[in-house]
């Protein structure tokens, strides 16, 4: 989980459904994410539902997340939300945070990354950052669109229902389709 401290009740109850599906979802928490307070809620709060919900200890430093690839530990490693700010650290190869080192590590072994956007700049400054993403290898995308276009005409946000699906298809190589939809 990256810092989009608004959609984390929707993440959180997209971790919830892959738990019900019987995936094994481990937390990883950006400094951000896992340790601000928001009007949205607390970090201990956040940390203590997540631990609820998968039963998992949560990984929130970049030297916990180092291992993951080394040690192969996920089939499958999800960013969401994915910010702007993450898209802009994973384009650009910069590793200064847990979850852009998990992502890193990960990708050590090859295996793939599903980004699930929610940014208010992604149709402005990381539209290019999104664009470079799509043409990396074992990166797959939440189908995604314009969350409030009147109000927010350059947010997007993926639709997290499609997030096993999703994560299906990128364990198989492929990208989901349509990878732009409407609300």
């Amino acid at each position: 989980m990256t810092g989009s401290f608004c959609t984390f009740v929707k993440a959180l109850r997209a971790m919830e459904n892959l738990v019900s599906l019987g995936h094994s979802v481990t937390p990883i928490l950006s400094e951000h994410a896992g340790g601000m307070d928001t009007r949205f809620g607390t970090a201990d709060d956040l940390r203590e539902r997540l631990r609820n919900i998968t039963g998992s200890e949560i990984i929130d430093s970049i030297a916990g997340a180092e291992p993951i690839g080394p040690k192969r530990m996920f089939d499958v490693l999800i960013v969401v939300p994915c910010t702007g700010n993450t898209l802009a650290k994973l384009s650009h190869g910069i590793t200064d945070t847990t979850a852009a080192m998990a992502v890193k590590s990960h990708l050590r072994s090859e295996r793939p990354v599903v980004l699930a956007l929610s940014t208010n700049d992604a149709l402005a400054a990381s539209a290019e950052n999104i664009g470079r993403l799509l043409n990396r290898r074992h990166y797959y995308f939440v189908p995604f669109g314009q969350d409030d276009p009147e109000g927010k005409p350059r947010s997007l946000a993926s639709e997290l229902s499609l997030l096993p699906e999703t994560m299906e298809a990128a364990l198989e190589g492929r990208q989901l389709q349509p990878i732009l939809i409407s609300f």
